[in-house]
């Protein structure tokens, strides 16, 4: 049997864009779309701001551009900068399996490479399908979080696939790739745990900047470990354990078409508890008739952003939007869940904290068992006038069981766009993404102007 990394090395040479469906093609314009906005809308962040200075520091004539810039530098570089900026923001889209990810950071690492070698879009959107479609199918296969490492492993070698489809490498320099991005880039999730620093929205983005320089290592001629799944210190001997990976086989079976775009700037198993708190709250008047607030919900949720004291009291927007408590509040609240609602004001609001303290959150089977097929949350809310109200959401809008519209996607990105760039900056950036697959040069798209520094 063939090592895995070679078996992937020659799936990945079966992928081209005519061998993509129309719905996929037309899912991975509504993606590079929809990170271009949560990237706008993180253009002021702190992390934002420093590693695109790190980036502006390195200028190469044919380089890879900064978004919203006319400056180039590597395509690692430019893929941890602007890939900084998709995730920070928390709003980027979602895959929920054995190993939760969030598959378009994958993207920024494609506009890189592909730029860099002149690759026509079309080619760049069959690297973005290849990259989610490893990247989905590792987290398919197994769990990294269950022995404490970070989903963002699979992601140095989803972007240096990518990226050595973008370079044009054979088979062997793609299992060198693999290989040299597999063997150094282990994260532990310590980077999410407690109270969460700018560090977040850097954790894939390096992990890309990585798997970017892997491949254009591996196409200079370096070789890289042998056997990186299989070895006796490899993946499966040193974590998961041995598993078998799928792959898509029809024009739209891909990978991407399962994933979801968040409807909420918040954690993504936080986002039916959300839509039950704003289904709910017109029963409810004033916050102060609430007695008692009580989550059902799954192992996942409550590991991740249900279960830590920090989640009850956070000191950092990155922490609240990973307390499910917390977004629950704000929703019940303020009747919406925003970039605003994470502010440094909201967290420390006496109101909102009083209101935090009456939540209570549990792992339940039932809904454990609707996991990950769905994320079941089920608010349960006591008020003091003696009333329950109750309210289950397994699909939430933006989920790949209740997805969200194309109008919706597109007023998505105007609203995290308005004061960052001009209305017709938007809307000439709405029509270049949804015909990425026509434009003559990507530079087009992403070297746009802004409002701000």
């Amino acid at each position: 049997m063939p090592a895995l990394a070679q078996t992937i090395a020659q799936w990945a040479r079966g992928v081209r864009f005519e061998t993509l469906g129309e719905k996929t093609v037309h899912e991975t314009k509504r993606r590079i779309l929809d990170s271009i906005g949560t990237a706008l809308g993180a253009w002021t962040s702190r992390p934002g701001r420093i590693t695109r200075n790190v980036a502006r520091s390195v200028a190469i004539e044919n380089g890879a551009n900064l978004l919203g810039s006319n400056h180039r530098t590597t395509p690692d570089l430019a893929a941890f900068a602007n890939g900084a900026l998709v995730r920070y923001l928390d709003y980027n889209d979602t895959y929920l399996s054995k190993e939760p990810a969030h598959p378009s950071d994958n993207i920024p690492a494609a506009w890189a490479v592909g730029q860099v070698r002149g690759a026509a879009p079309r080619d760049i959107i069959a690297a973005i399908v290849l990259g989610y479609e490893l990247q989905c199918r590792l987290c398919d296969a197994a769990s990294l979080r269950a022995h404490g490492w970070d989903h963002v492993y699979y992601g140095a070698l989803s972007t240096a696939l990518l990226a050595s489809r973008l370079y044009e490498l054979d088979s062997d320099q793609t299992v060198h790739a693999l290989g040299l991005a597999g063997v150094c880039n282990f994260a532990t999730r310590q980077t999410r745990a407690g109270q969460i620093s700018d560090w977040k929205a850097c954790a894939f983005s390096n992990a890309a900047r990585n798997g970017v320089f892997a491949a254009n290592l591996a196409r200079l001629g370096m070789t890289g470990p042998n056997d990186i799944f299989e070895g006796p210190q490899g993946l499966f001997n040193m974590v998961t354990g041995p598993f078998e990976l799928a792959w898509s086989r029809e024009p739209d079976e891909w990978m991407i078409n399962k994933t979801y775009i968040k409807f909420w700037p918040a954690e993504y198993h936080s986002q039916s508890a959300i839509e039950a708190a704003l289904a709910l709250r017109p029963e409810i008047g004033d916050i102060d008739a609430i007695e008692s607030i009580l989550i059902e919900s799954f192992e996942a949720a409550v590991s991740i952003i249900g279960s830590e004291p920090e989640k009850w009291r956070p000191t950092s927007r990155e922490t609240a939007d990973h307390s499910m408590g917390y977004c629950v509040a704000v929703a019940l609240r303020d009747g919406d869940v925003t970039r605003e609602s994470f502010s440094d004001e909201n967290i420390r609001d006496p109101e909102l904290l009083a209101l935090l303290d009456k939540i209570k959150i549990v792992e339940t089977d039932e809904c454990n068992a609707g996991y990950p097929d769905g994320i079941p949350n089920k608010l349960i809310i006591k008020l003091r006038d003696g009333r329950t109200l109750e309210k289950k959401v397994t699909y939430p809008r933006g989920h790949a069981g209740n997805p969200m519209s194309d109008d919706e996607v597109v007023r998505k990105f105007k609203t995290l766009a308005a004061g960052v760039v001009s209305d017709a900056t938007a809307d000439r950036i709405v029509n270049q993404a949804m015909s990425f697959d026509k434009l003559d040069d990507v530079a087009t798209l992403l070297a746009f102007e802004t409002l701000r520094d």
